[in-house]
């Protein structure tokens, strides 16, 4: 199903990414089924909570950088799926869980900070290289990330591009516990069966309350698309991308000379 399997036990949607060969790396594809499975599991009142998991040792490498750009400079955004998807994130009624094994990139970590219980293992790191792509935050994360982490340590991940080991993760506040690879599993099926024997409409009414108004985080999202629609034409995110395929370091001096002189 579009390398994402979706299951369900004990109360528990698992939505798992299982593209491993392509560091679970997301698709259009990918996104449109996961957007699917939240709203239809919201619906379902078998369901009592969301569990996100990767596989071969990935988490997710975030957007594959070949079918994101193929959509969205088609879409002249993010793509249709894309911002489907991570407006969905804020809406989702039930309770969200992710268990981390291995690297987190872009929307791999900030998805984390829609979730309400993370779990990582020992092996996990968290990276969101959006600026040196040429680009901004995305998924709510400029305003989502100060809030949780505060403001220096965000500004650490979203604009100094620095890499958190699942130390600092914990330490920032959005991993819960590092536990082994080998149990996470079992220990987020753990968690999410306990969130199942909860009585519904109150465990819904409890977890809207904590989270308080979504609309701030539907306004910020919206702000940061059309931001990186901007950024996404610039001559910074075309050397960026450039320099990707190409294996090499940007020059961004070189697309600033390129802005000037054009």
């Amino acid at each position: 199903m579009a390398d994402i399997e979706v299951s369900l036990a004990d109360g528990v949607q698992i939505i798992r990414f299982t593209r491993p060969a392509k560091k679970n790396a997301f698709t259009s594809a990918m996104y449109a089924v996961i957007a699917d499975a939240l709203d239809q599991g919201d619906a379902d009142p078998a369901v009592a909570a969301h569990v996100f998991l990767g596989s071969g040792g990935m988490f997710s490498a975030g957007n594959d950088i070949g079918d994101f750009l193929a959509t969205s400079r088609g879409a002249g955004g993010l793509g249709q799926e894309v911002e489907r998807f991570i407006r969905s994130l804020p809406l989702v009624a039930k309770p969200m869980i992710a268990g981390v094994d291995g690297p987190a990139v872009g929307v791999g970590t900030t998805l984390l900070f829609h979730c309400d219980l993370v779990y990582a293992t020992p092996n996990a790191v968290f990276s969101t290289p959006f600026l040196d792509l040429g680009l901004v935050p995305e998924a709510g994360s400029s305003l989502l990330m100060p809030m949780r982490m505060g403001y220096a340590r965000a500004f650490e991940m979203l604009v100094l591009g620095d890499t958190f080991s699942v130390e600092q993760a914990r330490e920032a506040g959005f991993v819960n516990a590092i536990v082994g690879a080998e149990l996470l599993e079992a220990t987020v099926m753990k968690v999410g069966r306990r969130l199942a024997q909860k009585p519904p409409e109150a465990l819904i009414q409890a977890r809207r309350l904590m989270r308080g108004e979504t609309g701030l985080v539907l306004e910020r999202i919206d702000q940061e698309v059309v931001a990186f629609r901007d950024r996404l034409a610039s001559p910074e995110a075309e050397e960026a991308f450039r320099a990707f395929f190409e294996k090499r370091k940007p020059d961004f001096a070189g697309a600033r000379a390129r802005t000037s002189t054009g």
